[in-house]
C-alpha cells in the first residue's frame, strides 16, 4: 500500500454512501483506475467540481486492496465546462468518455495511447474546428486501431485484394465481390474515403465531405465498434446525427407536408 501521482480523465463517477462517490478515471501511466473519493459530495467539499466527468486532473491517490482512495486533485484542463453548453458536442464527449471506459476493461493495465486519444478528443471537441460528429468517428476509429481492431478499408479483409467493394462488419471492413458475405452494406466510395481520412487524421478532406457520407459513415463506424465491444454504447443514442441546418430544413419540409396533408 502506497501513495502514488498520475494525471487523467475522470470517465464516470458514482454516488457511494451519504457523501462519496466512486470515480473512473482514465490515467496516464496507471491505466483505467477506480478510486473512492470522501467526501465529495458535501458542499464544502475541497475538490468535489475537480472529479467531474471530462475532467483532465492531476491526482495523489493511496493503493488500496479494494478502491484506491483519492487524496489530493488538481485541474489540468476543465472540458466538461465548455462541452456542457454545447449539446451535439457534449453528447459525442459523452459517447468518448464510454468507449474509452469499454474499450479499458483491465483495471491498472498501462493505456497511454487511448489516454493520450481521449485527451486529444475531448480537445478537439472544445477547440470547435470540426464537425461534432466527424471527431467521435476520427475517436471511434482510433480507438478500433489502438484496440487492434482497426477496420480494413483500402483492401478486402478476407483475401487482400484491393478492390473492396462492400462493407461486412463482421469479416473486418471491405470485402471484394468474391468474399462478400450476404447482408453487406454497399457504402459510396467516397463514405469510404471519408472512413480513411479520419482514421489518418486527414481533416481537410474530412471537413470537406458531404453530409449523406457523414450520415453514413457514422452508421458503418457506430455498427462496427458495437459490434466488437458486444455490446452497445448507450450515449450513442443521444448523439446527433443530422447537422442543425439538415435538421431545420427537415423539420420544415415534415412540417410543410403535414400542412399540405390537412383535409380542407
Amino acid at each position: 500500500m502506497s501513495l502514488y501521482r498520475d494525471e487523467g480523465v475522470v470517465l464516470r463517477t458514482q454516488k457511494l454512501g451519504e457523501a462519496d462517490r466512486i470515480v473512473t478515471i482514465l490515467t496516464r501511466r496507471t491505466g483505467r483506475v477506480r478510486a473512492a473519493a470522501k467526501g465529495v459530495r458535501k458542499t464544502k467539499s475541497r475538490f468535489g467540481a475537480r472529479l467531474e466527468p471530462f475532467t483532465h486532473v492531476d491526482l495523489q491517490l493511496y493503493e488500496r486492496r479494494s478502491l484506491d482512495l483519492v487524496t489530493q486533485a488538481e485541474t489540468l484542463r476543465p472540458y466538461g465546462e465548455r462541452l456542457a453548453v454545447d449539446y451535439p458536442r457534449y453528447t459525442a464527449g459523452t459517447a468518448m468518455l464510454e468507449t474509452a471506459e469499454k474499450l479499458t476493461p483491465v483495471e491498472k493495465e498501462p493505456a497511454l495511447r487511448q489516454f493520450l486519444l481521449v485527451v486529444g478528443g475531448l480537445r478537439t471537441l472544445v477547440e470547435g474546428g470540426h464537425d461534432p460528429r466527424l471527431v467521435l468517428d476520427a475517436f471511434f476509429l482510433r480507438s478500433l486501431a489502438i484496440a487492434g481492431y482497426a477496420p480494413a478499408l483500402e483492401e478486402c479483409a478476407r483475401c487482400g485484394e484491393r478492390t473492396g467493394r462492400a462493407f461486412a462488419i463482421a469479416a473486418g471492413g471491405m470485402v471484394c465481390g468474391s468474399c462478400r458475405p450476404p447482408g453487406s452494406a454497399s457504402p459510396a466510395e467516397s463514405t469510404v474515403g471519408l472512413m480513411i481520412a479520419l482514421l489518418r487524421g486527414d481533416w481537410e478532406r474530412a471537413d470537406a465531405s458531404e453530409s449523406r457520407h457523414r450520415v453514413e459513415c457514422s452508421g458503418l463506424v457506430a455498427a462496427y465498434l458495437q459490434w466488437h465491444l458486444e455490446h452497445g454504447i448507450r450515449s450513442l443514442r443521444h448523439v446527433e446525427r443530422e447537422a442543425p441546418s439538415e435538421r431545420s430544413a427537415r423539420l420544415r419540409d415534415e412540417a410543410g407536408r403535414g400542412v399540405s396533408e390537412k383535409p380542407s
